[in-house]
């Protein structure tokens, strides 16, 4: 699914702008994960440990929770569903939309397509922040969109199709060019 637009077409827009990045790796390390719960949950089925209790307690708890941290943080971020409608962008991350972040469009200065957005310039995929770089959301390697707030920072998610999303932001930003409104 490359991006949809809904609405009713007033001028040159429509109301709602949908756009979509995926990232089948991220199934992989979730299989990894799984993989780990798994080991836990057959230590503790299945123990003949002789050196005592805690260890054992100790082995199943670690795996459990490392396998279900490694599920979430990859499964969270498996794909990002990208929201512009008249008043605002939203970020909405894996299957159950967390981690979110909606950016009004009264607190965005301008938009940029960037054409090669790399998750090693991130330090990862995910929900990042760097301080000389600003926040992003990065699931894959490639196309993005680059938003300029008003406040100085910067917000980067990757998206397929970014070029048609950052058309849709700049055409809904002309009018409010003069500034953050309160």
């Amino acid at each position: 699914m490359r991006d949809h637009l809904h609405g009713e077409s007033s001028s040159h827009h429509t109301d709602v702008w949908t756009g979509r990045a995926s990232n089948r790796m991220q199934w992989l390390l979730a299989l990894g994960g799984a993989a780990i719960l798994a080991l836990g949950v057959e230590l503790a089925v299945d123990s003949a440990w002789t050196s005592g209790v805690a260890p054992l307690v100790m082995s199943v708890v670690g795996c459990i929770a490392a396998g279900l941290l490694v599920l979430f943080l990859t499964l969270a971020f498996v794909h990002v569903a990208l929201k512009v409608d008249m008043d605002s962008l939203e970020v909405r991350c894996g299957h159950i939309g967390v981690p979110r972040r909606r950016i009004p469009l009264d607190h965005v200065a301008g938009a940029e397509f960037v054409p090669h957005v790399n998750p090693r310039q991130w330090g990862g995929w995910g929900y990042r922040w760097r301080p000389e770089k600003g926040t992003a959301v990065v699931v894959r390697r490639g196309e993005g969109v680059v938003l300029q707030l008003w406040d100085g920072h910067t917000f980067t998610v990757t998206v397929d199709d970014a070029e048609s999303a950052v058309r849709i932001i700049r055409d809904r930003l002309r009018p409010r060019a003069s500034g953050p409104r309160s």
